[in-house]
């Protein structure tokens, strides 16, 4: 048997913009299983010991273009008062060493721990975005006998499934060149019975 003592919800949500930006959205709930006496208040179990969310605005090439912090719930009265230091983060690009940076400019007393971890599921949600938004257009903008497309699309050797070589991309390559459904399905099929026997 086991108790609930600790709930963390995150959602992130990725939005296209008629003004060709992107608005990406982070909402973090923290509960408690049980009544919690903080400093300052009293907390029933279940209701939000903090409810914190961060819109950040980015353009096509993952700058920051404007970001919006709200404390909604936080255990004192003070924590909202950093909100504005998140404005610091204009210009920043999402991308390699985007965390780290984001650490030296709110670490400690600059920021907020919760509103900073949420950044790290917003970037990936901001990458989610613009890559399904690429992908789609590259898939109408690029010629048919265009075999260099794979290698330079963004998820190659991101992750082991994405590797060079292997199976994801060897699908991906026979899709471009205009594989037939019932050969990409067959590929699919080889691979999965490929995984069965190599594990």
């Amino acid at each position: 048997m086991r108790r609930l003592v600790h709930a963390r919800r995150i959602v992130c949500m990725g939005y296209e913009r008629d003004d060709g930006l992107f608005d990406i959205e982070g909402r973090m709930v923290d509960t408690k299983g049980h009544d919690s006496d903080l400093l300052f208040k009293v907390v029933p179990a279940g209701s939000p010991i903090h409810e914190m969310r961060l819109v950040v605005t980015i353009d096509a090439q993952l700058v920051i273009r404007h970001i919006q912090a709200h404390t909604d719930v936080g255990p004192s009265r003070f924590c909202a008062e950093i909100n504005a230091a998140y404005g610091s983060l204009k210009g920043l690009s999402i991308g390699a060493g985007f965390m780290k940076e984001v650490k030296n400019r709110l670490a400690g007393p600059g920021g907020c721990t919760h509103l900073t971890e949420l950044l790290g599921p917003i970037a990936t949600t901001a990458i989610q975005t613009l890559m399904g938004l690429r992908s789609s257009t590259a898939r109408r903008s690029a010629p048919a006998d265009d075999s260099s497309g794979v290698q330079a699309h963004p998820m190659v050797d991101s992750c082991y499934a994405w590797r060079a070589g292997g199976d994801v991309v060897r699908i991906v390559l026979q899709r471009k060149h205009g594989a037939s459904q019932s050969e990409v399905q067959a590929s699919v099929r080889h691979a999965d019975q490929k995984g069965l026997t190599d594990g």
